[in-house]
């Protein structure tokens, strides 16, 4: 009796699709298609055309309703698409022309384990795409790629460290309403309950 294969919910944008990537995939032992209202972690394959509304709208809520990992089977990606896919939680992206039953068993079994997949020139484009992010908007802006400016950094790691809001502020030469601010914005852009929760945030996301 398998026990370690991986459960599967499938999205096509049409039913020939549906059919012929389940038919395909059924007999794969490493693999099961799950029921969508099962509500049990599962690794989503969506097989689209086009990145256009409709499906982005569908990524959206596939990353919303916490998956076990999203593996998109696209017929062209964009660059200006990378990062809004990867964004929405995709976590493996491969061209239709280039998938197989095998490529998409290992894609949904890495996805399962939470690794990421690209194809090369993909992953290059993104590469590249992240550079130049980072070089013309974030870091003329004091940010870096988790969204976190290094004040704010700085202000998170005194206060992991147990500092009260007057020793901060001291220690930065900020004024106390500064450093309120700051803690203020954190919680606010990343919807954190408070400043306990902010620092849980920022060690468990690596920012700090």
């Amino acid at each position: 009796m398998i026990t370690d294969q991986v459960p599967v919910l499938l999205h096509a944008t049409d039913t020939i699709t549906h059919a012929g990537v389940t038919a395909a995939l059924r007999s794969r032992p490493e693999i099961r298609f799950a029921d969508e209202d099962s509500g049990e972690p599962a690794v989503v394959l969506v097989i689209v055309e086009r990145l256009n509304e409709q499906a982005r709208q569908l990524l959206r809520s596939l990353q919303c309703a916490g998956h076990a990992g999203v593996v998109l089977v696209a017929g062209e990606v964009e660059d200006s698409e990378l990062l809004d896919v990867v964004g929405d939680g995709v976590s493996a992206i491969i061209r239709r022309a280039d998938a197989t039953p095998d490529t998409l068993v290992r894609l949904v079994k890495a996805a399962a384990v939470g690794e990421g997949a690209l194809p090369p020139d993909l992953l290059g484009r993104l590469l590249s795409r992240v550079s130049r992010l980072q070089r013309d908007v974030l870091h003329p802006n004091g940010w870096d790629l988790a969204g976190m400016s290094q004040r704010e950094t700085r202000v998170l790691r005194l206060v992991a460290d147990g500092f009260e809001t007057r020793e901060i502020a001291d220690q930065l030469s900020y004024s106390e309403r500064t450093v309120k601010s700051i803690l203020h914005d954190i919680t606010n852009r990343f919807q954190l309950r408070n400043r306990a929760h902010a620092v849980a945030f920022a060690m468990r996301e690596g920012l700090i």
